[in-house]
């Protein structure tokens, strides 16, 4: 499994501390997944539509609870499964994933987020703004596309 602690990042660079934390493509989805469709459990987490290994969400999942992004917590319906959500550090990365999503729609037009030209257009005109509600969201324990 990654780890990453002072003594053992490449540099002190801002951005390589970011590349080293989350800058891997499952960090972020499984981030995407919590915060857009409300993903919770280990089992939501791999019906996702990238296909992640087994092997490599649990080492992902254990990776961010140990950075402090996520915390885990029995779930109180099924003591056999945990809930994953996110700490504050890890809603402090919602206005990074939302601004990867403008850069996605602007540059990939079969971008799911322009199905909801809505939503698009509200983060497009105030991004810090949508990123603070959506933050408020998370935090408690919505998500902004719940399934109906």
């Amino acid at each position: 499994m990654k780890t990453t602690s002072k003594e053992d990042v490449r540099s002190h660079c801002a951005v390589n501390y970011g590349v080293e934390i989350f800058g891997d493509r499952w960090s972020l989805l499984i981030i995407r997944d919590i915060v857009f469709v409300g993903k919770k459990t280990y089992g939501e987490f791999l019906k996702s539509e990238e296909g992640i290994a087994t092997n490599v969400l649990a080492s992902r999942l254990a990776f961010l609870e140990e950075q402090g992004i996520l915390s885990k917590a029995p779930n109180p319906g099924d003591k056999r499964k945990d809930f994953y959500t996110l700490t504050e550090k890890g809603l402090d990365l919602i206005p990074i994933v939302l601004n990867i999503v403008l850069w996605s729609a602007k540059y990939d037009s079969k971008s799911y987020v322009r199905r909801s030209k809505e939503f698009f257009a509200r983060l497009s005109r105030s991004p810090m703004q949508v990123s603070e509600e959506v933050k408020a969201l998370v935090r408690n324990g919505e998500c902004i596309f719940p399934e109906s």
